[in-house]
């Protein structure tokens, strides 16, 4: 089964001959190798490209140990380099495996013939901050775990079992290959106990591996639910029964984020147009992966549903933040006081903005009116959305705010 990634590929065909190393960075096991060893390998070849053009090396196969030296490695490439003066282009899997890998990638971009791509599977390469190695001369490209729209594509069937499967398993291109319950649950298992949770270990050298499996699960139990790290620390010791700092946990928050296990968003002040520091929201690249980390308990559809709504908007190139804007209200002793209300989502892409609610169900007029309120508190005129479970069909109302299904939503690429 062949998944074309049209999204990323087409990213890395528009960023051909750009003079910039082309860096594809993303959770472990989303798919890298595939997207450039298959997917533009068999772009440039049916462009035209002739393969003694193509300079293509997995440096994790053993028969390929001794690329690993920088200076074997650079040797080799520049004896494939062919005398038409045509662009060759140098496809490089697994590179930190080679020693001095930024300096042999900068050597290679002098080299006006030739045109870079490569990929990287452990957290030493996958930092978020490897591109600033290249001093702005590296173009990330940044892949996520299949989209629901990518999983459904592939499967087929009944939209709603599709949905189910997607929630509780994720998008990891391995476990839509395979087929029963219990292969899929190991293999998530595994993939985050000797991967991910290893290689952020291993990377930053902790000691304490007990309190960041702690902090993985606290998390993982509450996505979609504000936090900092002060408070976490409180739940550390309340809870848990273990004292671990703030500090600690923020250093530990950050290896994640490095990894791209989880992601953050920030709290934004709508109509003060500022952020608020004070708690942010932490989502997971990949709900089978969350799943593992919560021993496939907690399979809570409205937080999960959030959390996939989040990724599908940071797949489509959305800056994304958590909106709270402030309303008045009179209470009980007829006093006037200040009502904080969240937006799920502020996106951003240039000079657009929307404004996005997530409602699992809109059973009644009341509940309706509850999801819109922190809405119709925003004084812009930028759209305003609520995705909602149900199965629906659009509608925009006479307040300009817009009501679409989440599967409309998460399989129509131009829903938004």
């Amino acid at each position: 089964m062949i998944i074309p990634r049209e999204r990323y590929l087409g990213k890395l065909i528009a960023a051909k001959g750009n003079g910039l190393v082309k860096i594809v960075t993303g959770i472990r096991r989303c798919g890298k190798s595939f997207l450039l060893m298959t997917l533009f390998h068999q772009h440039l070849t049916c462009n035209g490209v002739d393969e003694r053009h193509i300079i293509e090396l997995s440096l994790d196969n053993r028969k390929n140990k001794r690329m690993r030296n920088p200076d074997v490695l650079l040797e080799y490439i520049n004896g494939k380099i062919q005398s038409d003066g045509l662009t060759h282009y140098v496809i490089l899997d697994e590179v930190q495996l080679v020693e001095d890998f930024v300096e042999v990638l900068l050597s290679l971009m002098q080299d006006k013939r030739l045109d870079v791509y490569v990929s990287g599977s452990n957290s030493k390469f996958l930092s978020k901050d490897v591109v600033t190695e290249f001093r702005g001369r590296g173009d990330e490209i940044h892949l996520y775990p299949l989209s629901f729209n990518e999983y459904y594509t592939a499967v087929g069937g009944d939209k709603r079992d599709a949905w189910k499967d997607y929630y509780t398993y994720g998008g990891l291109p391995q476990v839509l290959l395979t087929e029963s319950e219990e292969k899929k649950i190991d293999y998530l298992t595994d993939l985050y106990e000797l991967t991910y949770l290893k290689d952020i270990i291993e990377r930053n050298h902790l000691r304490n591996q007990d309190g960041l499996r702690t902090l993985i699960r606290v998390l993982a139990s509450s996505i979609g639910s504000p936090t900092n790290p002060k408070r976490i620390e409180n739940t550390f010791q309340s809870a848990e029964n273990v004292r671990i700092k703030d500090s600690t946990i923020r250093d530990y928050i950050g290896y994640m984020q490095d990894s791209f296990l989880i992601e953050e968003a920030l709290r934004y002040d709508v109509k003060g147009r500022k952020y608020i520091g004070t708690e942010m929201k932490y989502y997971f690249a990949d709900m089978g992966v969350r799943a593992a980390i919560l021993n496939m308990r907690q399979q809570e559809e409205t937080h999960i549903m959030e959390n996939i709504i989040y990724n599908e908007l940071r797949m489509r190139g959305y800056r994304v933040d958590v909106g709270m804007v402030e309303t008045w209200a009179t209470n009980a002793e007829n006093k006037t006081m200040r009502v904080p209300l969240e937006i799920d989502f502020v996106v951003n892409k240039g000079a657009e903005r929307i404004y996005i609610q997530s409602a699992y169900r809109l059973p009644n007029e009341e509940k309706e009116k509850q999801e819109k309120r922190s809405l119709l508190s925003v004084n812009d005129n930028f759209r305003k959305i609520i995705i909602v479970y149900d199965d629906i069909k659009r509608k925009t109302d006479e307040q300009g705010i817009t009501t679409i299904s989440l599967l409309d939503f998460l399989l129509d690429l131009n829903s938004l």
